[in-house]
């Protein structure tokens, strides 16, 4: 029954994968007029329906509607919250697998992720495939696979501070200053927007001082296994197991001062990968004549680069490990379905990107994610306790939600 269970948990999300696909279509392409036929750059003309004129590359200006009656702005931030919903539950499934240290893990994840850039790039009818578009998910993978020295340095929490201070900062400036040559972000209030910034760092910070608890009435089990989940955290990254007694690792080797140095180094580029990892493909859509707009149109070859890299980073691990790598019991359905989630969320955020713009949907992407991982904690593991926690938890929430609300009316 609960194998049962699991595989109707991912034919539901891969059927998410489909219906968010073709829903945001109708928002993603080229500015055309309601009920007109026009071609695109390829000269391919724009299909519409007989019955009610409704097109799935129709794409309407920021303050207009499209053919579905729904605005751009609307859908971009329908994508924004797909996207918070799913990075704030992605780890969940993995929550009491026994991970190892994680490359096996992000190598599952990796394939995951491209199976479900495979399903989106169907829906959208096999879209002209751009290479550097897959220097984006590159970018990312290699962020992720920094993590496990980091959390050996520094810790989780330091580490988690860094790394996603600076995804919150690279990606908004990107876009807000118009870096590596991509096209300046246009926001009707920029003052509202520096606002919303800063309520989302400081609600980071916030989000660290919640210390979560472990519960003792969970099987005994689960205290033989190496869990991946640091409960008090959510978005863009995979959190790796403290290392077990057996292992020994280059990084034991450095002294106090040296780890912590090396690790803080390591959190920063591992944060601005991150933060980066759109860059690429926005840089196509802006100078790339007769390129898509349409954000998911580049799915596929970010999530491309994400399992290429993963692999290759595998490969490299399972001959540094003598090919004796570390894969735990039980963990690739939990893989598989946390890589789908992750992707269903990645997905959504490039939907967020082009319909906001990167000045809007990180600061709410990059933290928004942290509610929804902290009502995890608090309903289903019973792992946040405390009037403290809570208090605090709350604050975080109010600040977030705060944050959010200006950056959405700085658009």
């Amino acid at each position: 029954m609960a194998v049962l269970m699991k595989w109707s948990s991912l034919g539901v999300l891969m059927l998410m994968v489909v219906l968010l696909s073709c829903f945001t279509g109708s928002s993603s392409g080229f500015d055309i007029d309601a009920h007109d036929v026009k071609t695109d750059a390829d000269g391919k003309a724009f299909l519409l329906d007989e019955q009610d004129d409704f097109t799935w590359d129709d794409l309407s200006s920021d303050s207009a509607k499209n053919n579905t009656g729904v605005s751009s702005t609307a859908v971009g931030f329908i994508g924004a919250a797909v996207a918070v919903l799913f990075f704030g539950s992605n780890l969940v499934p993995i929550k009491k697998a026994d991970t190892g240290d994680g490359m096996f893990y992000q190598w599952i994840d990796g394939i995951a992720i491209w199976q479900v850039g495979l399903i989106v790039n169907l829906v959208r009818g096999s879209p002209p495939f751009y290479p550097l578009a897959m220097l984006g998910g590159f970018l990312w993978t290699t962020g992720n696979v920094t993590v496990v020295p980091i959390i050996k340095t520094i810790g989780l929490s330091l580490g988690i501070l860094i790394w996603g201070s600076l995804n919150l900062l690279t990606g908004w400036a990107s876009g807000h200053f118009g870096l590596f040559g991509i096209n300046k972000d246009k926001l009707h209030n920029p003052a509202f927007n520096y606002i919303g910034v800063s309520l989302a760092m400081l609600s980071a910070v916030l989000f660290l001082l919640v210390k979560p608890e472990v519960s003792k009435a969970a099987p005994s089990l689960d205290d033989e296994q190496t869990n991946l989940v640091d409960d008090s955290d959510s978005s863009n990254a995979v959190y790796t197991p403290i290392e077990r007694p057996k292992d020994s690792s280059w990084v034991d080797k450095l002294s106090p001062l040296q780890k912590r140095v090396v690790g803080v180094v390591m959190a920063i580029f591992a944060g601005c990968l991150y933060g980066f990892n759109f860059v690429p493909c926005i840089w196509v859509q802006d100078n790339v004549d007769g390129a898509s707009q349409n954000g998911l149109d580049y799915v596929f070859a970010h999530f491309c680069g994400i399992c290429l890299t993963s692999s290759v980073y595998f490969m490299l691990y399972c001959i540094y490990m003598r090919n004796r790598p570390q894969i735990g019991v039980g963990v690739v359905i939990p893989s598989v379905v946390s890589g789908v989630m992750w992707g269903i969320a990645q997905s959504g955020w490039f939907i967020a990107n082009f319909n906001l713009s990167e000045s809007v949907s990180f600061p709410i992407i990059t933290t928004g994610p942290g509610i929804i991982a902290s009502l995890w904690g608090v309903l289903l593991f019973g792992e946040i306790r405390g009037v403290r926690n809570l208090l605090v938890l709350g604050l975080a929430f109010a600040i977030t939600i705060t944050g959010a609300v200006f950056t959405a009316l700085s658009k």
